[in-house]
């Protein structure tokens, strides 16, 4: 009763659509971990953004898979996942920020991403009221978007449920057994089980799983806060990532959702490592200063409640999604640098190609950006 074709560890943003993609190709899947229920890591606490305007093949390339399976959950399955396609905008207020949107253009383009450089003028049209001076334009791709994480997760895992998957929540993976370089088995505070393949998605603490085989994982959570303000009609469309440093932040990031509240978070600078899910006095008044300068009609917008989560860190800014070579039986799909959330689906089904060998020469170059043992010296660009 206890032997799998796959054992997931970790019920979130990856685990969840991973569990659903196994399933649908009838293998015998579970999932387990240690919280209530699926998605109360960081998953909750993701703001909801999608977006392909990434600097790399792979994770453009899985993105747009990804906004594929939200854009058409509805229609497909039935369930309201709070899809809005908005678009993302990441606007320029010098010159060299304009430089490094443009050319980075250059290589989304060759990528085949639907992404276009508009002028102040028509940046003001999608953004009414936005801050003019020295607004010099704006990156803007209208494909991107967003979704709820809380109703895309429930969801991913119920209808990986219809389709065969098992949950094991409340139950915290102690060890992992090897023999002969294989894992033997994996063992809770409840049980053990057995499975063919195991597959390592357990987030800020990825690190801890890799230590019991012995496997140091160059993961490092740190924390990021956010925040949601009350509904009202909407003003504006595309998610609005400032890339301009300011003390205490590196850059920050807001739109406003399917239900017409506004959703925030900041990058700060400089990181605040570790993992502390207590929010802090200081995000919000960093954070709204910002927003109101670059978009003075968020001034009297009532701030609902702000919260911390983290993002599992990889120096580059890359996920780790590989079979290792050391334990042939294990695959880690981990650090995915707070994008875990748009990314998850687009990797559920990469993932299951991997474990049932049916990889074509597109995800052979994906896997190149998320190769575990890549030397690290690259960097996504406006991670």
């Amino acid at each position: 009763m206890n032997n799998y074709d796959v054992i997931i560890i970790g019920a979130g943003s990856v685990g969840v659509p991973t569990a659903l993609a196994l399933a649908e190709k009838k293998l015998k899947v579970l999932v387990i971990d240690a919280l209530a229920s699926p998605g109360q890591e960081n998953n909750k606490k993701a703001i909801g953004g999608i977006r392909a305007t990434h600097s790399d093949f792979g994770k453009i390339r899985i993105s747009q898979r990804s906004i594929e399976i939200f854009s058409t959950w509805q229609e497909l399955h039935g369930d309201d996942i709070g899809w809005m396609a908005g678009g993302y905008s990441f606007p320029a207020y010098n010159e060299a920020d304009e430089k490094k949107l443009k050319d980075l253009m250059k290589i989304q383009h060759s990528f085949g991403l639907n992404i276009k450089w508009v002028s102040a003028d028509e940046y003001k049209e999608l953004v009414p009221g936005i801050n003019e001076k020295g607004l010099r334009g704006s990156t803007y791709s209208p494909d991107d978007g967003s979704a709820s994480p809380l109703l895309s997760i429930n969801a991913f895992y119920f209808e990986s449920l219809e389709y065969g998957a098992e949950y094991r929540f409340r139950e915290k993976v102690t060890d992992i057994k090897l023999e002969d370089n294989i894992i033997s088995k994996v063992i809770t505070d409840k049980g053990s089980y057995t499975a063919k393949t195991v597959i390592n998605a357990a987030g800020n603490y990825a690190k801890e799983i890799g230590k019991m085989v012995n496997m140091e994982l160059p993961i490092n959570p740190d924390n990021h806060e956010a925040g949601i303000t009350e509904p009202v009609a909407r003003f504006f469309q595309p998610m609005i990532v400032d890339m301009r440093k300011a003390p205490g932040s590196a850059n920050y990031y807001f739109y406003q959702n399917n239900e017409g509240q506004v959703v925030f978070c900041i990058t700060p600078e400089p990181p605040i490592v570790g993992i502390d899910n207590d929010s802090t006095s200081e995000f919000l008044p960093l954070c709204a200063r910002r927003m109101v300068d670059i978009y003075p009609r968020l001034t009297n917008l009532k701030v609902r409640r702000t919260w911390r989560g983290q993002y599992p860190m990889t120096s580059d800014g890359f996920p780790i999604v590989a079979r290792t070579k050391e334990i042939p039986n294990l695959i880690n799909a981990v650090g995915m640098c707070g994008q875990g959330f748009m990314l998850g689906p687009g990797l559920g089904e990469l993932i299951a190609r991997m474990v049932t060998e049916e990889l074509c020469n597109d995800d052979m170059k994906m896997l190149e950006s998320f190769d575990q043992y890549r030397d690290f010296s690259g960097m996504e660009q406006f991670k």
